[in-house]
């Protein structure tokens, strides 16, 4: 029996995890639910599970007792949980992007002093570590992450201004929550993973790239140093990487159906148009400006992202805002995670200030 605690129980990915552990009752026993705040949902969840439940709790010791944290919060928010695990060494199914983005070297020096797993939950990453065979040190040429390209996909970015959130949030092949659908037809959530890769699996920049792939059939492939490549697939789903996490290195049976071979079907991939997608090529000046800039970046995008789903804040300004924070804000590197959570305080106040301005 795997005692498991799950921060964000209330989210997409958090439900979805419970679901697994629902399926698997004589296997994972919950021993807690975090959610953002108090909540009928939270409730009813700890009730099912017999299980505590807690509401952005700043005392963390309730971790303490699970064998795995899985952490599905959303946003900046759910990088203390990482902390705390990986300073701990309680192992981590990490699927907040944020943690690796904002605070990547120091959550990996932290976790390997204290011998913290990190098993990746996103489907992306997730789909790196299958065909590595679980080994995120394992050599490799190259990386290829794929995207399916947003619901805009097909539409210059400069006819974007006046679309509203309900469109961008109508995703063509994933049904995910508000912000990180926003991210993924910016495809400024795939410069956010081409940052998690390079944390998660020691790759450098010049050997990771992201490509569209728009049925999202094919997750990421690995390019090892003979030429051969790998490719995880299957339907678009996150039910394979969250059981994953929870199982390995055992794969259990899914609900997912299975390719039928018998029906032609042809899979394509196409280059990404950076001149239709500026907030990816922000993330890539992020990464490479490295240091704090990666933080810099996800506190400006959060702060206008959230604007624009409000109705405060058009489609195409959420780029000017996140590029007039980029450049106003603090640089260095993070020598400690209170720089990180300084760092995006004040990148935050910055990117308030310019949502007036624009």
């Amino acid at each position: 029996m795997k005692s498991v605690a799950v921060i964000g129980s209330t989210g997409s990915i958090g439900r979805q995890t419970l679901g697994v552990c629902r399926r698997y009752l004589s296997r994972f026993k919950v021993n807690s639910v975090t959610a953002g705040g108090e909540s009928a949902l939270l409730r009813e969840q700890a009730e099912e599970f017999g299980c505590k439940y807690f509401t952005a709790a700043d005392d963390l010791s309730y971790l303490d007792g699970a064998d795995l944290v899985v952490n599905a919060a959303s946003g900046f928010a759910g990088v203390k949980y990482s902390i705390y695990c990986a300073q701990r060494g309680i192992p981590l199914a990490l699927a907040n992007k944020e943690t690796m983005v904002c605070a990547g070297e120091l959550v990996n020096a932290a976790a390997e002093k204290s011998g913290c797993t990190i098993i990746p939950v996103d489907s992306e990453h997730s789909a790196i570590w299958q065909c590595v065979a679980f080994d995120r040190k394992k050599p490799v040429r190259r990386l290829i992450i794929t995207a399916s390209g947003g619901p805009f996909k097909n539409i210059p970015y400069d006819k974007l201004e006046n679309v509203t959130p309900q469109s961008a949030l109508a995703h063509p092949t994933w049904k995910m929550g508000a912000k990180i659908s926003v991210d993924s037809a910016t495809l400024m959530n795939k410069g956010y993973e081409i940052i998690e890769a390079r944390m998660l699996y020691g790759v450098g920049y010049d050997r990771i790239e992201a490509v569209i792939q728009k049925d999202s059939v094919v997750h990421s492939l690995v390019e090892f140093g003979d030429g051969s490549i790998l490719a995880q697939m299957s339907y678009p789903t996150m039910e394979i990487p969250i059981q994953l996490a929870l199982t390995y290195p055992e794969r259990l049976p899914t609900s997912v159906r299975s390719f039928d071979f018998s029906k032609p079907f042809s899979l394509s991939f196409e280059p990404v148009e950076e001149k239709n997608y500026p907030l990816f090529s922000l993330a890539l000046k992020a990464a490479k400006q490295g240091g704090l800039a990666p933080c810099v970046l996800n506190a400006a995008d959060e702060v206008a992202v959230n604007a624009f789903l409000r109705g405060e804040l058009k489609y195409t300004k959420i780029f000017d805002v996140a590029e007039g924070t980029l450049a106003a804000a603090p640089r260095g590197e993070a020598a400690t995670f209170e720089d990180i959570f300084e760092c995006d305080a004040a990148a935050r106040a910055i990117a308030q200030n310019l949502l007036k301005k624009v």
